[in-house]
């Protein structure tokens, strides 16, 4: 079995830390985790210190979530990661995009 890890930190300006660590698409640990927006087995949104991410995958489950330590354990079929701006939150609903 081949095992591959992806580990990205990722340190803006205001010398917030991030790691996001994927192991074999199974298990995603994501640190600087903020708040927990939406979750189902196939999406969870979260509110990062860095930004909105989002997580799409299958039969997707949170099985570690400290909003003391900020640290976040997903356990899935994981196939994307993508991460939007905190702005993007503010201005969530259709009309906000509409009217940008």
């Amino acid at each position: 079995m081949i095992q591959e890890e992806i580990k990205t930190t990722y340190k803006n300006n205001n010398t917030n830390i991030q790691n996001i660590i994927l192991e074999n698409r199974e298990k995603l640990t994501i640190s600087g985790v903020v708040d927990v927006l939406s979750f189902d087995d196939q999406i969870v949104i979260l509110e990062t210190e860095l930004g909105m991410l989002t997580i799409k995958g299958e039969d997707l489950k949170i099985n570690k979530l400290s909003i003391d330590t900020q640290d976040v354990i997903i356990e899935g079929n994981i196939n994307t990661l993508t991460y939007s701006d905190k702005e993007e939150k503010k201005s969530g609903n259709i009309f906000g995009k509409i009217f940008k």
